[in-house]
């Protein structure tokens, strides 16, 4: 079910749609960065344990 959002259905349906489009931007962009950073670590892990 739908409730009638009257006059306001635009901008509170266009609130929701931008607000779940950020917080999956959010989501993808942690994400990634979170990816990058595990690989430098890991770098940084094998040329410790290299030269160590």
């Amino acid at each position: 079910m739908i409730p009638d959002l009257g006059k306001y259905a635009d901008a509170v349906l266009w609130s929701y749609a931008v607000s779940l489009g950020l917080l999956i931007a959010l989501f993808v962009l942690s994400v990634m960065r979170g990816r990058k950073v595990r690989a430098e670590m890991e770098k940084v892990e094998n040329r410790m344990m290299r030269n160590g």
